[in-house]
């Protein structure tokens, strides 16, 4: 069972909801609508299995609660121009981001103008926002002690962008728990967040002639094009290297063998993201943010079927 973890300065799981009072109850009963703006189609972000089952999330206790979701996507610095006044024009009673596009100040001038927003994951620039994110050093740091506890020590990371906030945190809890462990932590190459970037990065890998008897990769698309350049190679897995994913997406029932992963609580996600909302107030100082624990879904790429 997920749990949700408050950081320093935020709040836990509400107990229920409860319209605010005040200015934002009137603007709460004013269109009964939240919008949801989501990264452009044809973008990496949007072609992301996880992606639908955060919408779900947000839908379902926005319709438990009687509002409606309103999906926006705009493609460029003009299109968040435009929907920056369409949002403050009083059409939505709140808005939850799970892309910023070409401009940080958007979330900001909906505050100044009374608008509640809540970030889906760690604004990528310091902001004093309310957020709802994943764990994701926590996770980085259990994928990696999975592979310890196998007696692998030959541990290989394949890392995702340096732009990637949360490539960025899966890679510091990879090389915790190497340094816990007094393991070296050099074996580390990366790429895109796709099969291609996997198995690109594990042909570098395997081509400096690093031994490796296991990988964690920080997407299961990268884990795939891994595990696929490895066995091209001969290699077994994982027999000869264990292999562990990150996000728990349909690829990880998909592989030959089945990938290990680490399982983001994403419907979750999505309902504390609508339930944040409905509880802030338009005109509060105070963000509220929140930290969901992943959980490892173990498969036969790191544990042979017995």
């Amino acid at each position: 069972m997920e749990t949700a973890t408050p950081i320093p300065g935020g709040v836990g799981r509400a107990p229920g909801v409860k319209r605010s009072s005040g200015k934002s109850a009137s603007r709460a009963r004013r269109s009964e609508s939240v919008g949801v703006v989501i990264p452009e189609p044809g973008s990496r972000l949007f072609r992301d299995p996880l992606l639908p089952r955060l919408l779900g999330g947000i839908g379902e206790e926005l319709s438990a609660n009687g509002l409606q979701m309103v999906l926006f996507a705009p493609h460029s610095a003009a299109d968040v121009s435009r929907l920056e006044q369409y949002l403050v024009g009083g059409h939505v009673d709140a808005v939850l981001l799970l892309a910023l596009h070409e401009s940080d100040s958007l979330p900001a001038r909906l505050l100044a103008r009374g608008v509640p927003v809540v970030f889906g994951g760690r604004p990528r620039r310091p902001m004093d926002v309310s957020f709802v994110d994943v764990d994701n050093q926590a996770g980085g740091r259990t994928a990696t002690e999975h592979l310890i506890e196998q007696g692998r020590r030959r541990i290989a990371h394949i890392a995702g962008p340096s732009s990637s906030g949360p490539s960025r945190e899966r890679f510091q809890g990879f090389r915790e728990a190497m340094w816990n462990a007094a393991i070296r932590s050099d074996m580390v190459d990366g790429g895109e967040l796709d099969r291609e970037g996997g198995e690109m990065a594990m042909g570098r890998l395997l081509a400096l002639g690093h031994e490796v008897d296991a990988v964690f990769a920080a997407s299961d698309a990268m884990a795939a094009g891994a595990m696929w350049a490895l066995q091209v190679l001969g290699r077994r897995v994982p027999d000869d290297v264990a292999v562990i994913g990150f996000d728990d997406s349909p690829i990880a029932s998909a592989t030959q063998p089945p990938l290990s992963s680490v399982k983001q609580p994403v419907e979750e996600m999505g309902r504390e993201m609508a339930r944040l909302v409905l509880n802030t107030s338009a005109d509060a100082r105070s963000p509220r943010q929140m930290i969901l624990s992943p959980e490892l879904a173990v498969r036969e790429s790191t544990v042979a079927a017995r």
